[in-house]
């Protein structure tokens, strides 16, 4: 039995704002994954931890604060401490475009922003981490 794709969707900072989140989540479920749902305020230290203990592939960040610029790099940083350096990364969320080359740097392949369609996300998971049984 192959494994299934592992996938944690964490709401870094302050948002207290997580239907797409629960949305994206329940998607990627439905679509045979296995997904890790951290609920709201999650610090960088928490995501990173949940995706080290959980032993994700997937880490997808959601947020609608602007908090972007300042919590993923810091989330990303935790990972790096874990040796959590081998999961793909995504987000979702308010995040203007102007910010994605920057995001990209830090190792985010995708911006879903809102409107995106589920199919979309399950999609470009699969394709980068690979179709479970």
């Amino acid at each position: 039995m192959e494994r299934k794709i592992r996938v944690l969707i964490a709401k870094p900072g302050l948002d207290g704002h997580d239907r797409g989140a629960k949305v994206v989540a329940r998607a990627l479920r439905d679509a045979g994954m296995e997904v890790i749902y951290t609920g709201i305020r999650q610090t960088p230290q928490m995501i990173a931890e949940a995706a080290l203990q959980e032993d994700v592939d997937v880490v997808g960040l959601s947020i609608l604060s602007g908090a972007h610029m300042e919590l993923f790099p810091r989330i990303v940083e935790e990972l790096k401490k874990r040796g959590v350096d081998d999961v793909l990364l995504f987000a979702g969320g308010i995040i203007p475009e102007e910010d994605t080359p920057m995001l990209e740097q830090l190792g985010f392949k995708a911006v879903f922003r809102p409107g995106s369609s589920t199919n979309d996300i399950i999609e470009y998971v699969r394709s980068h981490v690979g179709a479970p049984a």
